[in-house]
């Protein structure tokens, strides 16, 4: 199973993680121009992490995220979360052209949830175990 893993993270390095890692890490530098922005840069960074090596992490809600980071998630939809959801979505619809881009494809649209809503959320490697309610 790590084998797998490891030839689909190299793959996906190839066709599409590298241009989603490159998106983030714009979004990012942008977002840490101003001082009250950065927080908003530091989760575009983290999130090119998982863009740039998606396969064996998950996504999971971080314990004890409340209404701090729903208003920060609000902001940064405005800001830089549609985009680079439009990016996954494209980069999903070509990659799903071919049988071997389909995981790549799901991989892509897996990330969305964190492209519209980095606060209150964290990427985890696969083997950890998570609560029920934790998706």
């Amino acid at each position: 199973m790590a084998l797998l893993r490891l030839v689909l993270n190299i793959i996906w390095l190839f066709v599409a993680g590298f241009w989603l890692a490159i998106g983030y890490v714009i979004a990012g530098i942008i977002c840490c121009v101003l001082i009250v922005t950065i927080p908003f840069g530091v989760a575009s960074f983290r999130m090119a992490g998982y863009a740039f090596w998606p396969f064996g992490r998950d996504l999971v809600r971080r314990r004890g995220a409340g209404g701090g980071s729903t208003a920060l998630n609000v902001i940064w939809v405005i800001v830089a979360g549609w985009w680079l959801t439009i990016g996954h979505i494209t980069t999903a619809l070509g990659l799903a052209v071919t049988i071997i881009g389909l995981p790549m494809a799901w991989a892509s649209l897996k990330m969305i949830p964190i492209a519209l809503a980095p606060f209150g959320n964290e990427v985890v490697s696969s083997g950890r175990p998570r609560e029920p309610w934790q998706f």
